[in-house]
């Protein structure tokens, strides 16, 4: 909490809050259109994909924009973007708009994503930028929490316009916090001239770290965004679960990352040893992946439990429960990884005065596997089962944690005899 006495941190952290919000309340808006369009496995793949697809497109190019421009209007412009992208999910009326909007909303992310990530890493303190970033990541992961508890009453009790409003007025809240707050130029170091893209990012590649995080992103991705896109689609469309209560569901995995990713940020900084945070967290995540088809058990064997509130009732059945253990396990997973991969590419980039290039690579390399995995997972939802889908996707994800440990160990082993050599 003291560093939100830095208001520049705080600036930064209104648009992390603005941007999580607003990610994890269409994530519930999306499961209540797959039911309203009754959409097949193959087009609820498609909300995912096209959101990736186009960060995908714009990531590269605007990592290099923001090494060698100005940060702040990247920022404003991508607060700016999202608003729109709010008024046009106000207005579909079919899943292809909501394919369409949901590209939009890729580029939006995308902006304030890289951007704000990347001038936290350029004004934190040499020796805290793990904490920074944890802290970052913190505030993240709590929005994400109330975009999920807020934001589900919201489409529970109203509507999708209401709901779309009350976004918007926290994203302009969050661009008068940067307008008045943030530094101009906060990013910007490299000069133009110095480099190409294409040289800023062989040179990332050729550091044996970078290597191994990109290649251990890109199968991991895969799996991760089965259980972000598909979970909450299961809750609505398998078990009638109502957008209140997947809210919960999903806010017991960002309880977890909110408490507890400030505390490993710091513990990796005190530590070291980043690479194995990042190894456990997959892992933890994997196992949390395959428990999710559980809820198909559950659902038959616990005996549901009706909670009331603001004068309603809500009868909750065993897959919630099910569920709702198994985002929190993730959200565990995720506060090991996250703080530890973010430092260690903030670290690569600083390096060679490209630290949004180094993010942008870690940024694509996830984009490649969010781009595939849902449309992959969808058809095996439609051809096989929703149970396959997601131990396919834990599959995955035990695949890229063993790569990446075997790579990065090999990697290390290398440079240290080049260095045992030339000394």
């Amino acid at each position: 909490m003291a560093l939100f006495r830095d208001r520049e941190f705080a600036a930064l952290a209104g648009t992390a809050f603005a941007r999580s919000q607003a990610y994890s309340t269409v994530l519930i808006a999306l499961a209540l259109y797959a039911e309203q369009f009754d959409t097949t496995g193959f087009v609820e793949g498609l909300f995912g994909t096209s959101f990736a697809l186009a960060q995908l497109l714009i990531v590269l190019p605007l990592g290099r924009k923001i090494d060698t421009g100005n940060a702040k209007r990247f920022l404003l412009a991508g607060l700016v973007v999202n608003v729109a992208v709010f008024g046009g999910f106000a207005l579909v009326e079919n899943a292809t708009h909501v394919v369409l909007m949901r590209v939009a909303q890729g580029v939006g992310a995308s902006i304030l994503w890289i951007t704000g990530s990347t001038v936290v890493g350029e004004i934190s303190p040499d020796d805290q930028s793990g904490r920074w970033l944890g802290s970052y990541n913190q505030v993240a992961a709590f929005s994400s929490l109330a975009g999920d508890v807020v934001g589900g009453y919201l489409l529970y009790a109203y509507d999708f316009r209401l709901t779309y409003l009350v976004l918007s007025l926290v994203t302009i809240g969050a661009f008068v916090l940067v307008f008045a707050f943030l530094r101009d130029n906060p990013g910007g170091k490299t000069d133009p001239a110095e480099a190409t893209s294409v040289e800023t990012f062989r040179t990332l590649l050729g550091r044996p770290m970078v290597r191994a995080l990109v290649s251990f992103r890109l199968t991991f991705s895969f799996g991760k965004m089965a259980v972000i896109i598909f979970l909450p689609i299961l809750a609505r469309t398998e078990f009638g679960i109502s957008a209140f209560a997947i809210g919960w569901i999903l806010a017991g995995g960002k309880l977890t990352k909110s408490i507890l990713q400030g505390y490993t940020g710091e513990l990796t900084d005190r530590i070291g040893r980043k690479p194995y945070f990042v190894a456990a967290g997959a892992l933890l995540y994997g196992v949390g992946t395959a428990a999710i088809p559980l809820s198909y058990v559950a659902e038959g064997t616990l005996n549901p439990v009706t909670v009331g509130f603001a004068g309603n009732t809500v009868e909750l059945g065993g897959a919630f429960f099910a569920l709702f253990a198994a985002y929190g396990l993730l959200g565990v997973a995720d506060s090991l990884r996250l703080p530890a991969s973010m430092s260690l590419f903030v670290d690569e980039g600083e390096r060679f005065d490209s630290v949004a290039s180094s993010m942008s690579l870690r940024s694509i390399s996830w984009k490649v596997g969010q781009v595939i995995g849902p449309a992959v997972v969808g058809i095996i939802i439609d051809l096989v089962s929703t149970t396959a889908a997601f131990l396919t996707a834990a599959g995955f994800i035990v695949v890229a944690t063993t790569v990446f440990t075997v790579v990065q160990a090999r990697e290390r082993q290398t440079t240290a005899t080049v260095s045992t050599l030339g000394d």
